[in-house]
């Protein structure tokens, strides 16, 4: 008899774990809180499932052997933790990804709270470079692990952005690398607790043996103590250490059991900012403790040109040039995008209407004289305001208008030689649906001035 999967919450993760499941001869019962979701049987063509959109997930417990949550949905909601009480299997995307993956394919996994996308297409680049087996750049940056799974054999690597959201879910979820660049204040409205928020953080080492690392931050005190038996390599931009990466005059070093490896210099970085020079050395790390070799690390560290929606140059309009930092959704990462400005700045912040209980005071107190106006709009404006109040600064300016309103005012804001930043540090949500729609609408709109 065929086991049952309760797909809940029917994003992109859902879509491919619903076409996994089936490939692997399950029957699929489709969930969201949604009852219509225009475009899913398109989606989902070439399966048999059962839609129950619009269907409290609790009513459907009696159908399932294993659910598959969204990573939206907290595993510590009542209808999960009845799940669990009747028997049923509840996990997340990437853990049945995992699961389907080849057992010979190695996972190097990037964590943190802000530049997991970065990393993760800057340590994918140098892998898929390197040549050896096949490298899948997946999780969290965008393609689900679900929807490669099957094709990964026994030498392959899978680089894998993994977010708290999607940690929180997992059970034999295993990094045979593991990064983690920082941890600051985030989704708390989603974790509750910031102890709950880094706990959830710290579970990509939960599964790692002797054999594998844990490359950690040493310039963030949470990240360098995080609990692994994995052996440590750190990385800082500030000082050096035995067993990691670190800048020496100017140059980039890999150092490893007593053995140098001497790298490039950190001004010849393809990706500008101090964030950014984390990001690589993080990226260094993870590429060379898995046996890539040096000069495709220090081609790759020279020519990669960042990611879509990161600190993106849009376009140079009446000497105004545009950058797109959609991927900007927090206050921090929002932060790292205003230092690594070299010009005079009119900032965008909100655009969306979804809260996190985000604190925005420390991003005022950050512009260090950088940012010369601000325009905010979305369901974050009155307490941006309000930090904006608290913190003395005048110069913002509340639009009640769409996106490209907003970028009109900026545009009136800047003078010749300034830059407009779209770095909302606030979620897409409830007026986009996702930052990738919100870059590119930016990205058309600057692009048609």
């Amino acid at each position: 008899m065929k086991k049952t999967a309760l797909i809940v919450g029917m994003a992109k993760s859902g879509v491919s774990s619903a076409k996994l499941l089936y490939k692997n001869g399950y029957k699929v019962i489709i969930n969201d809180l949604k009852s219509d979701i225009p475009g899913l049987d398109d989606e989902l063509h070439g399966i048999d499932y059962v839609s129950r959109l619009g269907v409290a997930p609790e009513a459907l417990l009696d159908e399932a052997d294993l659910m598959i949550l969204s990573p939206v949905i907290p595993i510590f909601k009542p209808f999960v933790k009845t799940a669990i009480r009747k028997g049923i299997e509840v996990i997340g995307e990437i853990e049945l990804g995992y699961r389907y993956c080849d057992r010979g394919t190695n996972f190097v996994c990037i964590g943190g709270t802000n530049g997991k996308t970065t990393t993760t297409a800057l340590t994918g680049e140098i892998f898929k470079a390197n040549g050896v087996g096949k490298t899948f750049v997946l999780g969290n940056i965008g393609i689900p692990i679900t929807e490669h799974a099957l094709e990964t054999r026994a030498g392959d690597t899978v680089v894998a952005e993994t977010a708290a959201l999607q940690l929180e879910s997992i059970k034999e979820f295993h990094c045979n690398a593991a990064g983690l660049l920082n941890i600051t204040e985030d989704h708390l409205n989603r974790f509750e607790s910031m102890d709950t928020y880094i706990a959830a953080k710290f579970r990509m080492f939960e599964n790692q043996t002797e054999s594998d690392y844990a490359v950690l931050n040493a310039d963030d005190p949470i990240v360098s103590a995080a609990p692994t038996r994995a052996k440590k390599l750190f990385f800082s931009r500030l000082h050096e250490v035995e067993n990691g990466a670190f800048v020496r005059n100017g140059r980039i070093i890999f150092r490893m059991d007593g053995v140098e490896t001497p790298l490039i210099l950190a001004d010849e970085l393809g990706i500008i900012g101090s964030h950014n020079l984390e990001n690589a050395l993080c990226a260094v790390c993870l590429s060379l403790c898995m046996g890539v070799r040096s000069e495709v690390v220090c081609e790759v560290l020279k020519t990669f040109k960042g990611v879509e929606h990161r600190i993106e140059y849009t376009r140079c309009f009446n000497g105004i040039t545009f950058y797109n930092d959609s991927k900007g959704t927090n206050p921090e990462s929002t932060i790292k995008a205003v230092e690594a400005m070299k010009q005079p700045t009119v900032l965008m912040l909100g655009v969306g209407n979804y809260d996190k209980h985000s604190d925005y005071r420390p991003l005022f107190r950050a512009f260090n004289g950088k940012v010369k106006a601000v325009v905010v709009n979305g369901s974050n404006t009155e307490a941006i305001m309000a930090a904006a109040e608290a913190e003395g600064y005048e110069n913002i300016h509340a639009c009640c208008d769409d996106l490209r309103e907003m970028v009109l005012t900026a545009l009136q804001l800047a003078d010749t030689g300034d830059a407009v930043l779209l770095s909302p540090a606030c979620a897409s949500w409830g007026m986009f649906k996702n930052f990738e729609e919100r870059g590119r609408i930016f990205k058309e709109i600057v692009n048609s001035l």
